[in-house]
């Protein structure tokens, strides 16, 4: 391996094609690019080749007789002009943007960044120093051929998502052999798939897991970015998750829960790097092409438009940019199998200059793609930048983190006045936000927890976040979270304010899972977990954070078998979760959704207007036309402190009415209790109660039809 042949401009990064490894790198200002190949550990520098040829803006070149496990990064030459956009520096190694796999730790240095931190404060000078000693490098991996086994894709109208972290929910679990927790071997493990079967969930949405390293200020605190959201490498698995360093260990784990029938989604971070503002460090973008890669600010182009928060703001509005995110999209749907994506911050990808478009050019890429056609894409619909909120205006077929359905369903079991308009938009699918687009109550990610915020335990624990440990004088984090503790911040040994809590839990899973829209439960809410009221643990690797497998409480294990029997109703009634907005009834056999006070009245706008008014009754009928008969559900929902004596509706053809659930039970759970029609149900306080008027009753735990 001595010298470099001309090879292709494309694809870009390194592949073999069993002779040798073509290099392809994008850069449209830079002047020279070396290839630098290292000893197979990565520590030792063995030659700088330049590569020869410059097509259409990609220099690339070819080594005969390069193999898979070639290891290499990259030097690249150029103006070293800031106030102009430039930030070639070639005493920095850069990581090529297309590796699919690195090897050797990342260490923070001053040595990585591109000008001198001790003068003044600038980036307007120029260090000359190397960084290679403290840089992991890219491998060379062969491209296999691979056929994607994916599990049957979900319909979104039954979908249930569970997000997770792949260490937290790993960490600790007791049959995950040691050497493999909190890596992605783990998350394959059998017992941990079981256990996800087990529960009922359709589709596991994992957090960050593309290469990812944590920022300069917090490893000098002593802390970490545990959540992943500070991509290094857009391509490459994160290097802590493998436990052998093979990346095939993510591809096993995707299989592993496929076979199980659940699916994978990978949430994504392409609105910025881990490469931060104009005093952030030089990796690999910065240095290979700043002025391309990032947008910048018009006025003085030292400075990064930072859209994200983060420092800076990828250009997705570039073609070459638009390019690598649709190539590392098909890489991880295709080669790693996985069923779909979660967009951080999602507005920044749908930003041009003049604003958010939901028709750009990414969209449009994204939507005409073949390769990516029944993939599921869903946006957190926010970001910081101008018009950063664009809940419920991104294109037909993507869906969409609803934090109004959130906020709405946390108020009403707080118990706050003037709710209950908004809480029946959002149990309907929150149609006045998606609807006017064509698009379904599937679009609606409903959720009342994420990994950002409290967890279900803490929502109904803390009046008030507790983000001490994060070091930032508890000033990090929402400061509103529609939470309450009702009578005691944070644990409790009074049994009556614990009993509240647990009701509470179950009313907010309940509501969740009994919503019109695709639900979405936090990882460990199903068991009780806590964060001891930090509401933005991003920085906390500790047990803080690492999921408790013991159960070992009542209240733990009762909320578990609730949740699990939750998620069996509704896959059991498939009438519960329409594919389409029910409006008025047209036609005699159209489903239909109904509204009652507890009088058994129809809810009318007089009705609606009552400002306390904490109590309601939700009646969705649905006619099986093969069964040739109506299927009836009725649920009441009552956030009051005092019982309620509801009058159950009558409806034609109904005789008896069936309690499937009364959140009011130690447990939650009924087995074959019934009240006669039209006769008076006393509502517990706090309290949710679902009733089943059809003949036929559900085996909960097996999901069935007796």
């Amino acid at each position: 391996m001595t010298g470099l042949g001309s090879g292709y401009l494309s694809p870009q990064g390194a592949h073999w094609d069993g002779q040798g490894v073509n290099f392809a790198l994008f850069s449209a200002h830079a002047e020279k690019v070396e290839l630098c190949l290292f000893s197979a550990d990565g520590r030792q520098e063995l030659q700088r080749l330049v590569l020869p040829e410059l097509t259409n803006q990609v220099w690339h070149g070819y080594l005969p007789g390069a193999g898979p496990g070639t290891v290499y990064a990259y030097r690249v030459y150029g103006p070293y002009q800031p106030q102009l956009g430039h930030r070639f520096n070639h005493h920095k190694l850069l990581l090529d943007p297309y590796a699919r796999q690195l090897i050797g730790n990342f260490q923070w240095s001053d040595l990585h960044y591109g000008y001198q931190r001790e003068s003044a404060d600038t980036d307007l000078s120029f260090d000359a120093r190397d960084n290679s000693a403290f840089m992991p490098k890219c491998v060379v991996v062969e491209d296999r051929a691979v056929e994607v086994s994916r599990c049957n894709r979900v319909p979104k109208a039954e979908t249930i998502i569970y997000e997770a972290h792949v260490k937290g929910f790993t960490y600790r679990h007791p049959s995950v052999p040691p050497a493999q927790r909190g890596t992605f071997r783990g998350m394959g493990h059998a017992q941990v798939v079981s256990y996800l079967k087990a529960l009922g969930i359709t589709s596991l949405e994992l957090q960050p897991v593309q290469g990812f390293i944590s920022e300069h200020f917090l490893v000098e605190k002593g802390l970490s970015n545990y959540w992943g959201y500070n991509t290094l490498t857009f391509f490459a698995p994160h290097q802590a998750y493998l436990h052998g360093n093979d990346i095939a260990e993510f591809r096993q784990m995707v299989d592993s829960l496929h076979d199980a029938g659940i699916e994978v989604i990978l949430d994504v971070v392409y609105n910025h790097t881990a490469e931060g503002g104009r005093l952030g460090p030089t990796l690999s973008f910065k240095g290979i092409d700043n002025y391309s890669y990032y947008r910048l600010q018009s006025e003085d182009k030292r400075f990064y438009i930072n859209d994200t928060g983060c420092g800076n703001t990828l250009n997705v509005a570039h073609p070459q940019v638009v390019k690598m995110v649709m190539d590392s999209l098909r890489y991880w749907a295709g080669t790693m199998g996985v069923d779909g994506f979660r967009f951080d911050l999602a507005p920044t990808l749908g930003r041009e200059h003049y604003g958010f478009d939901n028709g750009n050019g990414f969209f449009d890429a994204l939507n005409q793609d073949p390769a990516l056609d029944s993939t599921k894409f869903i946006a957190e619909p926010w970001d910081i930048g101008p018009g950063g909120y664009q809940l419920g205006n991104f294109p037909p077929g993507w869906c969409e983190w609803n934090d109004r359905y959130r906020d709405t369903i946390r108020r009403f079991w707080r118990g706050d006045a003037g709710i209950l308009p908004e809480f029946a938009r959002r149990i309907h699918g929150s149609s006045d936000i998606f609807e006017h687009s064509g698009r379904r109550p599937s679009a609606s990610i409903n959720f009342i927890t994420s990994h950002d915020g409290f967890t279900l335990n803490d929502l109904v624990s803390y009046r008030d976040r507790h983000n001490e440990m994060n070091l930032e004088d508890n000033r990090d984090g929402h400061s509103e979270n529609h939470s309450d503790n009702y009578g005691v911040e944070g644990p409790t040994l009074i049994a009556e304010i614990n009993e509240i809590r647990q009701r509470q839990c179950k009313n907010l899973l309940a509501t969740l899972l009994i919503s019109q829209g695709t639900p979405m439960l936090l990882a460990g809410d199903e068991s009780g977990r806590t964060l001891l009221g930090n509401n933005n643990a991003y920085c906390q690797d500790n047990s803080l954070n690492w999921l408790d497998w013991r159960h070992d409480t009542e209240e733990s294990r009762n909320l578990l078998a609730f949740t699990r029997r939750l998620i069996a109703l509704k896959k059991a009634w498939p009438e519960l979760n329409q594919d389409s907005y029910i409006h008025e009834q047209m036609k005699p056999y159209d489903p239909a959704i109904r509204w009652f006070n507890p009088s058994g009245e129809l809810m009318e706008n007089n009705h609606w207007s009552q400002h306390h008014l904490k109590t309601v009754g939700y009646l969705l009928e649905v006619f099986n036309r093969e069964e040739e008969r109506w299927r009836i559900f009725f649920t009441i929902f009552h956030a009051g402190d005092t019982p309620v004596d509801f009058i159950l509706p009558v409806r034609e053809n109904v005789n008896t009415w069936h309690i499937l659930f009364d959140t009011a039970l130690a447990d939650g759970l009924v087995e074959s209790a019934s009240t006669p029609v039209h006769k008076h149900f006393m509502v517990s306080p706090y309290s949710t109660v679902m009733f089943n008027a059809d003949s036929g009753m559900v085996n909960l735990v097996e999901g069935s039809l007796l």
